[in-house]
């Protein structure tokens, strides 16, 4: 069948999407539509010198197309409507009178798309867009509903008000539900009996086959053992007393830290302890290098809703070289037990890097990378087309 995909992310957006890689990946088989988000009021007017704003306002205005053909099977649509900002609205009558306007406006402008492409019997592929698509079902009529979750968003304030009541609503009245973690799938289990978890799709192509020559000039003076992580160091994610005690317990050890810090770790101790090393930003292709320098990595995660049910991408990333792992345990993280080292609680973390330190092996190594070389976008892609398959027969049956 034809795929339409709607999400929290267009097309255009920068950073990386897994909605963007499934799509890619269901475009190797199927053919598929690629829906980005409609503007919205707020974001009209407080982005009007935006080039992305200018472009959806020339579509809106009739002068510019806004269905694009990206490579054989794969169209994105750019909608030609503009929705209401209404997530400030608290009364629900109203929210929910507004919310079924905005999904109609967007619903209309997928129809249309829909008609040009021959679209008939489809999938709708939901990547947790709760608000804008919740009426889709209703409005398009499709074939077969999916709601694929791969974060919380319930933890965050903007989709907290509206989305403990909309996203169960949402889980429960589609075909199913696909989830990137355990943890996420259990939640959808509690709505949908349909509820699946299909695993991490990631391209760790970068990690496995750059060839590192000679250490970065910031890193080749600190000397070992060196205990590192790379990536946005975020207080709401990440446990800054779990570091703290990993230096001041273990002088010996170098931490080093990559990655842009928020305000609350530029402000922590962390930057008076003599052994914890803040490099700083990197782009994405220097990583290698800078992973390749540690002795063990770390992802110290704090426990919050925002990140118990998080896949971490980052371990994908460190275990694709090789690197011994020490992370903190959550059900998301129980699929690795056998490859990562998981500390119940911060006071574990020094115990469990002394033993990774000791345990490491060209043996383990190995096992690493292979375990890992399992996490590609087409397994990802295989496991929805499985439970999407199975959910099919059970309704046929």
């Amino acid at each position: 069948m034809d795929i339409v995909v709607v999400g929290q992310q267009p097309w255009d957006v920068e950073i990386g999407s897994n909605c963007k890689n499934i799509a890619l990946e269901f475009s190797e088989r199927h053919r598929v539509l690629y829906v980005n988000s409609p503007l919205d009021r707020i974001s009209m007017i407080r982005g009007r010198g935006d080039e992305k704003v200018r472009k959806r306002l020339q579509i809106v205005a009739g002068k510019m197309e806004g269905l694009h053909k990206i490579k054989d099977r794969l169209w994105n649509l750019y909608p030609n409507q503009i929705i209401e900002s209404i997530n400030w609205i608290k009364n629900d009558w109203l929210y929910t009178l507004l919310n079924k306007w905005n999904n109609k406006r967007f619903a209309k402008s997928i129809a249309a798309a829909l008609k040009d492409l021959d679209f008939k019997d489809y999938i709708l592929f939901n990547d947790s867009d709760m608000f804008r698509s919740f009426y889709l079902k209703e409005l398009l009529q499709p074939k077969l509903t999916v709601y694929y979750s791969r974060d919380y968003l319930l933890a965050t304030e903007y989709y907290k008000y509206h989305g403990e009541k909309l996203e169960p609503q949402l889980i429960n009245k589609s075909s199913l539900c696909v989830a990137n973690s355990t943890y996420l799938a259990n939640y959808c289990k509690k709505y949908n009996p349909n509820s699946y978890y299909v695993g991490q799709g990631c391209d760790l192509s970068l990690f496995t086959e750059t060839v590192v020559s000679e250490k970065p000039a910031d890193i080749r003076n600190i000397k070992g053992p060196i205990i590192g992580y790379v990536g946005m160091l975020y207080s709401v994610r990440l446990d800054i007393n779990i570091i703290r005690d990993i230096a001041l317990n273990h002088p010996e050890w170098q931490i080093v830290l990559v990655g842009l810090e928020d305000d609350t770790f530029k402000a922590s101790l962390l930057h008076a302890i003599d052994n914890v090393h803040f490099l700083g930003r990197k782009e994405m292709e220097e990583l290698p290098a800078y992973i390749e320098c540690f002795d063990v990595c770390i992802n110290p995660q704090i426990l919050t809703e925002l990140t118990i049910g998080n896949y971490p991408r980052k371990v994908d990333e460190y275990l694709a070289m090789g690197k011994p792992v020490v992370a903190t345990r959550t059900e998301a993280m129980e699929i690795f037990e056998d490859y990562v080292y998981l500390a119940d609680e911060g006071e574990s973390y020094s115990a469990l890097i002394e033993l990774a330190l000791v345990e490491d092996s060209d043996e383990r190594k190995q096992q690493r990378k292979s375990f890992v070389s399992q996490h590609t976008w087409a397994n990802n892609v295989k496991e929805i087309y499985n439970a999407i398959d199975h959910v099919t027969k059970a309704i046929s049956a």
